[in-house]
């Protein structure tokens, strides 16, 4: 009786130091995006959001932030991306339907969702290449305020009757000190 007792309880001692924690982090691993594309026009330009959609060489994203911050800052959770913001998620989706061809945008809880959107897909990739379903990205130049609207590469070449279209891959920086941002 007693031998099953100090068993028992050097199997319980045992199983207790076995079980791993998890150290919960109250910021996501949050990273900034910038366009790669050598010898284009879009070559290391930041990716910015505006307007409900996800824009390069943005000029102005009147976007609402706790600092300055000149580029959108995103982070990954499960498969969805989200713009980093302390306030309400703001979460990317695409439309690769035959009406969306590879549209990029963003959604607010609460506000009208694209009925072909896809929120899951998104992925960092071992060169640190952020890409939805696998896919790398176009930029289409003539949108706001002169900047290039990125799409999600759905097999379009001229998505949405746009001109110009560069196809660029999307990479990630880390950014260890993210500025809360409310996208308009």
């Amino acid at each position: 009786m007693k031998f099953s007792a100090a068993v028992s309880s050097i199997f319980l001692a045992g199983s207790a130091i076995a079980v791993p924690t998890t150290v919960q982090t109250d910021k996501p691993q949050t990273f900034d995006v910038v366009a790669v594309k050598p010898s284009s026009p879009i070559q290391d330009f930041a990716v910015g959001a505006a307007s409900r959609g996800l824009l390069l060489d943005l000029p102005n994203q009147n976007a609402t932030c706790e600092g300055e911050n000149d580029q959108a800052t995103f982070y990954i959770e499960g498969s969805k991306l989200f713009l980093y913001s302390d306030d309400k998620p703001q979460q990317i989706f695409v439309d690769r339907s035959g009406m969306g061809q590879g549209i990029t945008g963003y959604v607010e809880e609460g506000f009208g969702f694209p009925r072909n959107g896809e929120l899951e897909g998104w992925a960092i990739n071992a060169s640190g290449d952020l890409t939805f379903a696998g896919n790398n990205f176009l930029a289409c130049p003539g949108s706001i305020q002169g900047a290039w609207r990125i799409w999600a590469d759905a097999g379009v070449l001229q998505p949405g009757g746009s001109q110009g279209c560069v196809s660029f891959v999307a990479h990630t920086l880390p950014n260890d000190e993210p500025v809360s941002c409310h996208y308009s």
